[in-house]
């Protein structure tokens, strides 16, 4: 049997084999030459479609296929909308997702016209046809016989009876011709008209966009920097995860734009207020500024978040792309050698704000705080403030630098007080200085009502220093800390509680705030508080206050290093846009050259001032024993004179005194001046009589 079986492919009627067949040889390399070859087809072949050109064609039909799907998905929208009250429900529970129920009423009025319009326009569709018919067999009528008694007009004026179905004869050619005008342009027209309406819908779908950004030409896909519309800001807030948001949106149709003010140009970019609708929280939106920003196709500090008045409401300001990171122009105390400062009435100009505009600052009767990460301009910021203030010649300044690496040294002859330092001994010296502020203050809250003062300015940068500093004096009193007992901080305190009355301010400077370094008592007794970089939210708040960064400010997410100068600002002595409660304005840096040279048209302003390295001890007067000094040896003395001779004696002591004051200090001594011959007059045996029976009457008696 085995004989008889027939080889697989092998012909049966074939004669039989003599021999075996020869097999055919196959290089030993075959298998891998095949794979060689598959590897190098599939190289190829990616390659081709790896290839630019062969991508950019597929962008291309991708492209303009998109052009016409969504060029009919708008015009069937737009028939839909036509046709049915979809708009007037989109725009019901858009006005009802806003929470604006007036406006919903009026679209629910609207609609409900509407569909009885469309009722009344279905009913009058079922008579059409009856009524056509009337209407045809009626005109058919009228023309048949308006066209014969045309037809015996025309007979009887040209006297041929053949002309009375003329005119119908000539209304059957017109026709005819019409039928075959018909018949030749049916044909293209059938070829045509699917064309023509896809190329209508193709417009319509490139007028609206509607191709995805993948399939846009490589100029086109990077929106890097693109105009801000209302349709993008609206996908922004719906992308931002926060579920409520987007389906309110959602709910809204193409009207999510309702939610958006007008995009108002400000600056070096645009801002716009969004109503957010009911459910979602303003404080939702702020802790999503970096996705909000990427939405937008910017950086996170190119977006900034502010709450305004209006409630459920929170203001975008969205800056042209890079805009931030151009440089703005030098000060004005550097381009403008004329300048002069106003303490009360002026501002000091000190940068710009986001929007371009120029930020001045006030510094009248304000305590002062800045505060920041190291190396990011705070000691620029504070020293351009003191250069423009300094063009004040009534401005006294008294200043401690517990870094001491000679930014300040341009005060020098300026100041009449300037420590520079980091050391517990520049500390000690510091914190005398700011005794002495104090015991200034004291004296001139003891002084007269309607007394003027010149204005006295004390600056501690580097304050942290301070307040962390060991050094105990000799009574065991801590120089640093936050305790009753620290002298730096009851000396602070004292200042900030009493101090802008009667215009002794004190400007402090300092870095990485802590509460330790920082106490809260401090940072809240400052009237204008400014914030460089911080590297969390909480040092913001201390730095600004919870009121600003619940409104939005946000120095923490300003970028170190790159953000220098860069300010964050919360004060009545700067102009801040209604409703907010803290401003961000780019300062002018002012190096330490041009520094100086500001500084010394500021002393070519004054008199020759000697500066010293310490706080000089105040000196306190007697003032009962100054009197009886300047009486010398005379009995009697007109309280004129007196007073003449104690100015001479001491001017910064009394030289505003007047009567009163004379009054004042003598009242209930047995002194009192009285009249003779007319005139007031001191005895000199009532003073020293008074001087000698004090309490202290044997330092009186030296003072005598």
């Amino acid at each position: 049997m085995t004989d008889n079986v027939v080889p697989l492919f092998k012909n049966p009627q074939s004669p039989p084999d003599t021999a075996p067949a020869a097999s055919p040889t196959v290089p030993s390399d075959a298998p891998a030459e095949r794979v060689r070859v598959w590897r190098r087809t599939v190289r190829e072949l990616r390659a081709v479609v790896a290839h630019e050109r062969t991508r950019t064609a597929a962008r291309l039909v991708a492209r303009h296929g998109m052009y016409v799907i969504g060029g009919t998905r708008v015009m069937a929208k737009r028939a839909w909308d036509g046709r049915t009250g979809s708009r007037y429900e989109r725009m019901l529970r858009a006005a009802e997702a806003a929470g604006n129920w007036e406006e919903a009423k009026e679209w629910e009025d609207r609609l409900t016209r509407f569909r009885a319009a469309r009722h009344h326009r279905r009913m009058d569709l079922l008579k059409a046809p009856l009524d056509l018919a009337k209407s045809a067999a009626v005109g058919t009528g009228l023309s048949v016989g308006s066209l014969l008694a045309l037809g015996i007009v025309l007979a009887i004026a040209n006297k041929d009876v053949t002309d009375v179905i003329a005119p119908i004869a000539a209304v059957i050619d017109a026709i005819g011709w019409i039928v075959y005008i018909a018949t030749v342009v049916w044909g293209p027209a059938v070829v045509l008209g699917p064309w023509v309406a896809l190329l209508a819908l193709w417009g319509v779908g490139r007028h609206q966009q509607t191709a995805p950004q993948w399939t846009l030409p490589a100029q086109q896909r990077d929106d890097a920097g693109a105009p801000i519309t209302p349709s993008i800001v609206v996908t922004a807030l719906r992308d931002l995860g926060i579920a409520p948001l987007r389906k309110a949106i959602k709910e809204m149709g193409d009207v999510g734009a309702a939610m958006l003010g007008p995009i108002r140009i400000a600056g070096c970019g645009v801002e716009v207020d969004v109503t957010l609708p009911s459910g979602v929280s303003t404080a939702e939106v702020q802790g999503r500024r970096r996705k909000l920003a990427e939405n937008l196709a910017r950086h996170e500090h190119e977006v900034f978040i502010t709450l305004p008045t209006a409630a459920r409401t929170v203001r975008l300001w969205i800056a042209d792309s890079g805009a931030l990171d151009e440089p703005i122009g030098p000060s004005p105390l550097v381009t403008d050698a004329t300048m002069t400062a106003n303490y009360k009435t002026g501002k000091a100009p000190w940068g710009q704000d986001l929007r371009g505009d120029a930020a001045t600052l006030s510094v009248f009767q304000r305590m002062l705080l800045i505060t920041g990460l190291s190396n990011q301009g705070k000691t620029a910021a504070l020293r351009a403030l003191a250069l423009w203030l300094a063009l004040d010649r009534t401005v006294e300044f008294r200043i401690a630098d517990l870094k001491g690496v000679g930014d300040w040294d341009m005060f020098d002859g300026m100041a009449t007080t300037l420590i520079q330092g980091p050391t517990d001994d520049h500390v000690i010296k510091a914190t005398e200085m700011v005794e002495g502020l104090v015991a200034e203050m004291e004296r001139r809250i003891q002084a007269p009502p309607g007394t003027g003062f010149t204005p006295l300015i004390g600056i501690v940068d580097e304050a942290q220093v301070a307040f962390m500093c060991p050094a105990i004096d000799d009574k065991k009193r801590p120089y640093g800390g936050s305790k009753a007992t620290s002298r730096y901080f009851m000396a602070v305190r004292k200042i900030h509680n009493q101090g802008r009355a009667v215009d002794v301010l004190l400007w402090e400077g300092t870095q990485d705030p802590t509460d330790q370094n920082l106490p809260k008592l401090v940072r809240e007794g400052a009237h204008t508080r400014i914030s460089l970089v911080l590297g969390t939210e909480s040092q913001a708040r201390m730095a600004l206050g919870d009121k600003a960064v619940d409104g939005g400010a946000a120095p923490h997410l300003l970028r170190q290093g790159l953000d220098k100068g860069t300010v964050v600002v919360a004060s009545d002595g700067i102009t801040i846009p209604a409703g907010q409660a803290s401003i961000t304005v780019r300062t002018h840096y002012i190096d330490t050259d041009q520094a100086a040279e500001v500084a010394q048209r500021a002393k070519a302003l004054r008199a020759g001032i000697t500066t010293t390295s310490a706080a000089e001890p105040q000196e306190r007067r007697d003032p009962l024993a100054d009197i009886l000094t300047v009486l010398g040896t005379d009995a009697r003395v007109l309280t004129q004179e007196v007073l003449k001779r104690l100015a001479a004696l001491d001017a910064k002591a009394y030289g505003r005194w007047s009567f009163i004051d004379l009054k004042r200090v003598l009242d209930g001594t047995g002194a009192e001046p009285y009249k003779s011959e007319g005139r007031m007059t001191l005895a000199r045996e009532r003073v020293a009589r008074a001087l000698a029976n004090r309490p202290d009457a044997g330092s009186a008696s030296a003072a005598e």
